[in-house]
Parts: structure tokens; C-alpha cells; sequence
């Protein structure tokens, strides 16, 4: 069984930076994309940057030019450098990981940006 496991998420104030990692229990290479996602209070879950098994990656609108998403293949582990927080950007963040035949979640790591 697959496991992802979330960490580095906290409280920051507006303008500050967070990373969070996303550790793997297998080799992340299986994985067609990985990304993050994040629901804020009374909203869906929304995709917030996602990096495919080739290395292409791709963000929402909203984070473009201030989130990277990056990984470490020997350490199976994805990152998401967040810079430039918002207040907007508050939100219960999750690792994605899909194959063709299925759909994995970690468990979240809130994030509160302070204006």
C-alpha cells in the first residue's frame, strides 16, 4: 500500500515562505503525476502545481511565479516552495500521487498565512 506523508506546514505571516515535502513510500517514478492540492474552508479541493514522471510541471494561475513544485527521486520525495504567501493562500494542503490505475492522498498539513 502506497503512503505519502506530508510535512512542513505552519503558520507564516503574508509575504513569507513555506516548504513542504511529500515523502513516498515506493520509488516516485511508478507515479504518472505527482502534485499538490489544497481545500480552504467551505471550497473544493483545488489543484495548486503538479509535476508528471518526465518532469513537466504545471500550476493554477494563482501560484504561478511564486509556488515550485520539485522533487528528489532518491529521496521519493516531492516539494512545494511557496513564496510570496497570501492569506488567500490558507488552506489544508495534500499530496497526489496517480498511476493509470490509481489515486493516492496523504493525510494534509494546514498552512495559515497571517495578514
Amino acid at each position: 500500500q502506497v503512503q505519502l506523508v506530508e510535512s512542513g506546514g505552519g503558520l507564516v505571516q503574508a509575504g513569507g515562505s513555506l516548504r513542504l515535502s511529500c515523502a513516498a513510500s515506493t520509488n516516485i517514478l511508478i507515479f504518472k503525476t505527482m502534485g499538490w492540492y489544497r481545500q480552504a474552508p467551505g471550497k473544493q479541493r483545488e489543484l495548486v502545481a503538479r509535476i508528471t514522471r518526465d518532469g513537466t510541471t504545471n500550476y493554477a494561475d494563482s501560484v504561478k511565479g511564486r509556488f515550485t513544485i520539485s522533487r528528489d527521486i532518491a529521496k521519493n520525495t516531492v516539494y512545494l516552495q511557496m513564496n510570496s504567501l497570501k492569506s488567500e493562500d490558507t488552506a489544508v494542503y495534500y499530496c497526489n500521487a496517480e498511476t493509470y490505475a490509481s489515486a493516492y492522498w496523504g493525510q494534509g498539513t494546514q498552512v495559515t498565512v497571517s495578514s
